[in-house]
């Protein structure tokens, strides 16, 4: 039983790209998984990836490119204010101005450059570098 599918797909990404591997498949397939990968897509992480639809699990193949540090998922959920995101960059994220974090907001999931930018707060759900 999956109790957090997003961790498991940036599990599964990880574990891929640590053993040198060109692509990787996951499951199971949801919207924020895809809005997730688009945006590490967007940002030149991952390469690639193509929704595989069957009739009994649909799954996702994604080519990796190797510029990928680390992925996972932030739990808790945090808040953040629109004026509160140097805390968790500091946090997560290795050095100013390297890799991006996911938040959920108002207008839907962006990076936390993007809602600075846009002065949006929302929710934290992961970070890649």
């Amino acid at each position: 039983m999956l109790t957090d599918p997003l961790a498991n797909v940036m599990n599964t990404i990880m574990n891929a790209q640590k053993k040198g591997k060109s692509d990787c498949i996951v499951s199971p397939v949801s919207e924020t998984i895809k809005k997730i990968l688009g945006l590490m897509q967007q940002h030149l992480y991952i390469g690639k990836f193509e929704i595989i639809d069957q009739k009994v699990l649909p799954y996702i193949k994604i080519n990796l490119v190797g510029t990928l540090n680390k992925c996972a998922v932030i739990k808790p959920r945090f808040s953040v204010k629109k004026d509160g995101y140097e805390k968790f960059e500091k946090r997560y994220l290795p050095a100013k101005n390297i890799g991006f974090i996911i938040v959920s907001t108002s207008k839907g999931m962006i990076t936390h450059y993007d809602a600075k930018e846009k002065g949006l707060g929302g929710s934290l759900i992961a970070y890649f570098y």
